[in-house]
């Protein structure tokens, strides 16, 4: 069975707790994906977050907020549910399913971020459509 090394995107695009929505915003724009994880710093690459597009449009869209004013600290998600680049992919997408995420990130053993697995790198990068099918209908049930 694969590692979660061999199916995550390497490297992700990350942003800062302090920088401001909109560069977060055009940054998901240009990279064409909708999670940024958010970093304490650029030397230590320690993840303290991430931050979504459904985060940007609920939190400052919807609220009226100016997107030039609002930090990504007041927006993003604080508490990251995580893997290990070594941990078994099995591990990461049964986690995936039981907190519905449609993404997980993943972290070296001092919390530096390291890549990022979403649903589409494990039907792609995995080859178990069965598996993968019964996590985006795990993650996809609505809560309740």
């Amino acid at each position: 069975m694969k590692t979660c090394s061999e199916v995550m995107t390497k490297n992700p695009s990350c942003c800062l707790p302090t920088g401001a929505v909109l560069g977060v915003a055009q940054l998901m724009k240009k990279e064409n994906v909708g999670s940024i994880p958010v970093i304490e710093s650029e030397q230590t690459k320690i993840l303290v977050g991430i931050v979504t597009d459904r985060d940007l449009v609920l939190q400052v869209v919807v609220d009226g907020r100016d997107a030039k004013t609002t930090i990504v600290a007041d927006v993003m998600t604080h508490k990251v549910i995580t893997c290990r680049a070594d941990d078994n992919i099995n591990k990461a997408v049964d986690a995936m399913a039981e907190h519905q995420l449609r993404r997980i990130l993943v972290v070296d053993n001092d919390y530096k971020i390291v890549g990022i697995i979403s649903q589409a790198d494990v039907a792609i990068r995995v080859g178990q459509p069965e598996e993968t099918g019964e996590m985006v209908k795990d993650i996809s049930q609505p809560t309740g």
